[in-house]
C-alpha cells in the first residue's frame, strides 16, 4: 500500500511539472510573433516534433496494430480538438464581446474534465473532493481577476464569445479524458508522438486557410534567434512537458490530472512576475496559495491513482 501510494503522488506531481512548462511559452512567443503569426509558429514546432517523435512511433509501431475506432477517435480529439481547435475557438472568443467573461468561462475547463471522467472512465473521486475543486477554482478566479468582479450584467455573459469559450474549455477538458483512456492501451511516448504527428495536417489546413504571408528577416543573426527560439520552445513547453504530463496520466485520475494542470496559471503568474516586471497584487497571491494547498493536500491521498489496465492486448489484436 505504502508503494501504491508513491507511486500516486510521484504520478500526480509529474503531471503539475509538465503543465507548469506550458507557463513559460509566453517567452518564446513575444519574440516569434513579431515575424510569424500563430499558426505558423504551431506549424513549424509540430514539424521539428515529428522528426523527433516518428522514430518512437516506429519503435512503438506494435501498439498502432488493431487501432479501434474510439481510439482512433480519442487520438484526433487531442491531437485536433485538443490542441489547434481548442485555441482557435477561445482566441476567436477573445474577439467578441467581453473579454473577463470569456476568461471567466474558460475556468469552467476543469469542471468539464471532471464530469466526462465520470461519465466515460466511471472515476471514484478522492476523498473531499469537491471542497478542493472549488477552493481550486477560487484560487484560479483570483489568480485572474483578483477580488473584483470581472462581468457587471448577465447579458455580458451570454454572447458568442462565451459559446466559444465555453467550447474551448470543453475540448481542453474532454482531452484530459481522452489522454488517460489511450494511456489504458498504449505507452505515454506513443500518445504524446501521435498527438504531435496527427495535429500537422489539422495545422497544415488552418494555415492555408489563413494565407498569411511568409516575414521572416534576412540577417542570419535574426534567424538564428528565431530558430533557437522556435527549437527551446518545441522542445520544452512542447515535447518535455507532455512527456511529463502523459507519463504522469498514465497512473493518475483524469478528474484529478485536471486539477494538477492547475500549475500552468501559477507559473504564468511567476513568469510575469520575474520577465515581465508585473506586479503580483494580494488577490494572485492569494490565489496562488489556494491553489498550491490543494494540490499538496490532494497529491497526499491514495485514491488519486487510476488503475492499470490488466490485459493491454487490445490495441495488439487484429480485431476491433
Amino acid at each position: 500500500m505504502e508503494q501504491t501510494g508513491l507511486k500516486s503522488k510521484n504520478t500526480f506531481w509529474l503531471i503539475v511539472i509538465g503543465a507548469a512548462f506550458w507557463g513559460v511559452n509566453p517567452l518564446f512567443r513575444v519574440l516569434l510573433l513579431d515575424t510569424l503569426t500563430s499558426a505558423q509558429i504551431v506549424f513549424i514546432e509540430h514539424i521539428l516534433l515529428a522528426f523527433i517523435t516518428i522514430p518512437i512511433l516506429w519503435f512503438n509501431r506494435r501498439e498502432l496494430k488493431g487501432l479501434k475506432k474510439s481510439h482512433i477517435g480519442a487520438l484526433l480529439f487531442i491531437s485536433w480538438g485538443g490542441s489547434a481547435l481548442a485555441t482557435l475557438l477561445f482566441t476567436a472568443g477573445l474577439t467578441y464581446g467581453n473579454i473577463n467573461a470569456v476568461l471567466l468561462l474558460q475556468k469552467m475547463q476543469p469542471l468539464f474534465a471532471i464530469i466526462l471522467a465520470r461519465i466515460l472512465l466511471k472515476e471514484l473521486f478522492p476523498k473531499h473532493f469537491t471542497p478542493l475543486v472549488i477552493v481550486a477554482l477560487i484560487g484560479t478566479y483570483f489568480l485572474t481577476f483578483g477580488f473584483s468582479l470581472p462581468i457587471g450584467h448577465m447579458d455580458e455573459v451570454i454572447q458568442m464569445g462565451s459559446i466559444l469559450s465555453l467550447a474551448a474549455a470543453a475540448l481542453w477538458g474532454g482531452s484530459t479524458v481522452m489522454g488517460r483512456l489511450l494511456l489504458k492501451q498504449m505507452k505515454f511516448e506513443t500518445v504524446t508522438s501521435l498527438r504531435f504527428v496527427l495535429a500537422i495536417p489539422f495545422i497544415t489546413v488552418i494555415m492555408l486557410i489563413q494565407n498569411a504571408a511568409w516575414t521572416l528577416p534576412s540577417d542570419s543573426v535574426s534567424m538564428t534567434l528565431i530558430g533557437v527560439n522556435l527549437l527551446v520552445s518545441a522542445l520544452l513547453p512542447g515535447l518535455f512537458s507532455m512527456l511529463l504530463y502523459y507519463k504522469g496520466l498514465t497512473n493518475t485520475k483524469a478528474s484529478v490530472a485536471t486539477l494538477a494542470e492547475l500549475s500552468f496559471p501559477m507559473t504564468g503568474m511567476i513568469v510575469n512576475w520575474l520577465v515581465f516586471q508585473e506586479s503580483v497584487t494580494a488577490a494572485q497571491f492569494t490565489g496562488f496559495i489556494l491553489i498550491w494547498v490543494v494540490l499538496f493536500t490532494i497529491s497526499k491521498q491514495r485514491e488519486i491513482i487510476a488503475p492499470v489496465a490488466q490485459d493491454p492486448a487490445p490495441l495488439l489484436s487484429k480485431t476491433s
